[in-house]
Order: structure tokens, then sequence, then C-alpha cells
């Protein structure tokens, strides 16, 4: 085969769609250095147009667009052209993520931030018509991420307790802020624990209907409901021997928390619409930003299923607790984007490093993550300067006059502040704090922040 004929198969047309003009920058120069043809959008409506003008071979969604398009949009995709390879891009590393891309029609699914050099052999593989298996795909994002990057006495605590709890089969009960790393140090625990081998599968709480979490916990017999057109493996069977990381414990329904004691005490369960029961044997951790005592207290979390989760607790520190820590974790976390973007390597100067070791970090290593990120896209002359960086609180951005008080109180006024300034925008809001939009859900529910604050009514 020639050299011609090599690079006209190379010269696929693909499709990126995704919001953030960093991601879509990122994979667009990547895989145009690749000899790809590549056209990027950033909400539906783009998408729509390009679709029906640009034909692609390939299309790379983001799993989160505005307005909640992305089964429309897949839907469209799979009418127009029904061969047209799909790889989606959560940025959760989940199987009820990885459930909902594939009923829509994703033929592939990869976690946030996405190795570009993964996402082509995906795109490749996909293109010949090769089918891959999402599961171990799934994990990647935390296969080689270190929970213990530090020298701090917080960050050498956390590593000591961990250490003890590795060979215990007893239940794990995280608790810290959003974005402390408790999905890292839960998959740690399994890859340095007896289940190593086995399956580790996670699932967010946050958000999801009783029967909605049911179905993906138990699984369900054909018949069960209405759409129950098969019977359905659930997460506890999936994950059979190894371990389950239920995150966002404290949201789970009332209703499906017995159902879960039972897993724990007689290792058992059912599926919906079954009339047996089938053992199980998991490693449960869980994990919650919430105080699980004042929801027992509020009688909205069984006292006995607390008390079985929490048999080994252990509180994972926020970044604002370990700031010696900031300076290695910058330039740990900036090393592995250079690399992954293909991107010469940079250094960040003193002066940035001080703004990033004064800076409050509501959205903690997650938000650290973003910044370092955005950072890395627009520096130049190999050095990250504090132009480069870009904030969200006290100093680099404008708040609100008299932000005073508890650190709860700030940290209220200021998802009031953002949501405000994004037009009562969840997605937008999310993005710009660096969290999840189930943990800004949460927060606004923990805070009594109304839905809609923010939003413009009109008469």
């Amino acid at each position: 085969m020639s050299t011609v004929q090599v690079r006209r198969l190379s010269q696929n047309r693909i499709l990126v769609v995704d919001i953030d003009p960093v991601i879509r920058s990122g994979i667009c120069s990547f895989l145009s250095a690749q000899g790809h043809i590549v056209c990027d959008v950033s909400n539906y409506d783009d998408a729509q147009t390009e679709l029906r003008r640009f034909r692609p071979e390939a299309l790379v969604l983001d799993l989160y667009l505005p307005n909640g398009d992305v089964p429309q949009l897949l839907r469209l995709v799979k009418a127009l052209q029904p061969a047209v390879p799909v790889v989606v891009l959560s940025g959760q590393s989940s199987a009820d993520a990885a459930g909902r891309a594939v009923r829509m029609g994703a033929d592939q699914i990869l976690v946030k931030p996405v190795e570009l050099h993964e996402l082509h052999a995906v795109l490749l593989r996909l293109l010949k018509g090769e089918r891959i298996s999402s599961r171990s795909t799934l994990s990647h994002k935390s296969e080689c991420i270190d929970p213990f990057v530090g020298t701090s006495a917080a960050i050498q605590n956390l590593r000591t307790i961990a250490s003890r709890v590795l060979s215990s089969e007893s239940p794990i009960l995280l608790q810290g802020e959003t974005g402390s790393g408790k999905g890292v140090l839960a998959n740690w625990i399994h890859r340095n624990g007896p289940r190593a081998h086995k399956p580790f599968l996670d699932l967010n709480c946050a958000g999801l209907s009783r029967e909605l979490l049911e179905s993906e916990l138990f699984g369900y017999e054909k018949g069960a409901f209405t759409s129950a057109v098969n019977a359905k493996q659930g997460l506890l069977e999936v994950a059979n021997r190894g371990t389950v990381f239920l995150d966002e414990i404290g949201d789970i329904d009332l209703q499906v928390q017995p159902k879960l004691l039972k897993v724990l005490e007689e290792r058992t369960f059912r599926r919906l619409g079954d009339v047996r029961d089938r053992a199980v044997d998991i490693r449960l951790i869980s994990a919650t930003h919430r105080e699980l005592p004042q929801l027992v207290r509020e009688k909205q979390f069984r006292s006995d299923l607390f008390f079985r989760l929490n048999i080994f607790f252990v509180s994972v520190p926020s970044l604002r607790e370990r700031k010696e820590d900031i300076a290695l974790l910058s330039q740990r976390i900036l090393t592995t984007i250079t690399r992954r973007y293909a991107r010469p390597e940079l250094r960040i100067s003193d002066s940035a490093m001080g703004d990033l070791e004064r800076y409050p970090w509501p959205g903690n290593i997650r938000e650290l993550r973003n910044v370092m990120e955005r950072a890395a896209m627009v520096a130049d002359h190999g050095v990250i300067s504090p132009e480069h960086l870009h904030f969200q609180v006290a100093g680099h951005e404008q708040l609100p006059s008299g932000l005073n008080g508890t650190l709860k109180d700030v940290e209220c006024a200021y998802i009031r502040h953002v949501l405000q300034d994004e037009g009562g925008s969840i997605e937008h809001a999310a993005r710009r704090l660096g969290i999840p939009r189930s943990s800004l859900y949460n927060k606004m529910r923990r805070f009594d922040i109304p839905h809609g604050t923010g939003r413009l009514l009109l008469d």
C-alpha cells in the first residue's frame, strides 16, 4: 500500500461536540495532527447543522451538553447516519454514566480528562468496525492517580489510615468535600486490596430517583415495568467478588436503604420483579460530603445502615488543609496535561505559584486540575504566569460585597453569586465552580438555594 493510500485512509471526517473550548481545541489539534479532517461545535444547533453539511465519519460528544440535548442529538445521528461510531466523553467514571450513554446509542465512553492517544486508538478501531469493551475503559481515569501526592501531615495521615484498612473486608465510609479525591482514594483501596483483580464499579447516587437507583443497583427481570423488555443485571451482580463504590450515599432514597442494608448484613439481594434472592459477595466503599449523623437525626438516613457503613471511617482532607502540597500537586498535574496534549514542558512561575497557594480552592483538587489545564492551553514561552490562571474567588474575580462569616456562609454566598452571574444556568455554574452538576444540586439543597436562582424572570 502506498503512502498516498495510507494518508487517504487516515483522513476521516470527525465531528467534535463539546461545550468547553479548551477541551475542543486540544482534541481537534491532536486529531488534525494525526491527519484527520476535524470540525468542532459547542451546542446542539450547530451540531445538527454540521451533521448534515460535514457528514462526519465519527462523532466525539460531551455527555453533558447544555439543555440536555445529548439524547436528541444521538437520535438524529442514528437517523441520518446509522453506521457512524459515537465516542461519548463523560466527566465521571461510573457505571450509570456508561449505561446512560450506551442506552442513548453511544458506541464507546471515555472519562475526562481523556488521553488523546487513547481517544485516537478507540476512534480508529471503531472506524474499522471493531467493538470495544467499555468496562475496562471506564476506570482509566483513576488507574494511575496517586491519592497521596504531597508531604503534608494531613496527607500522610490519610495514607496511614488508608493502608490500615486495605486488608479488611468491612465497609469503608469516606467523608470529604467535593473534589477532594474520594473516588480516587476508593479506587486506590480496591487496587491495593485483596480484590484488586476483581471488578471495581461505582455509582453516583446524587440526583437518582428511587426507581433508577434500584434498577442500577439491583437490576430487573423482564416485564418488571413497562419498558423492561429484557432482564438486566444490576451493579451488584456485575461487581460480584469485587468492590462497589457508592458516591454521595447521603442522597440514597429512604426506601432503597433497607435493601442496601440487607446486602451488607445477609449478602443477598433481589432483582426488581424477581421472586428469589441472589447471593452476592462485594466490598462496599461509600462516600459523602454530607454529615450523615445529622441526616440520621433528621430521619433522612437510617441509623442501622449508617452504623453498617461506618465500620471504617476515613476523613479526606480538603486542599485548604494541605496547602503545602499545592506546589507538588500543581506540577504533577501540569506534567500529566502536557504529556496528554503533546505540549512542550511548562513550569510555574514563582508569582503564579504564590497565587495558587493563596487561593482557597472551594472545588479542591478537581478545581486545581481545571485551572492547570486551562493555563497549559494558553501559556506561552514555557512558563505559566499569573495572567494564565483563571480563578473564581477573591483577588481574581469581583465578588459580592460583604462576603464574610463562616466558611459555609462564604460558600453559600459564592454559589449564589456564580448562579446570578451565569443567569441561573446549572451547567455553566457547575463548570465555573469546577464541580459536577450533581454536586452543585447537592450544595443548593444543603444551603436552601432555590432552583431558578439567577434566572431572569419576564412578566
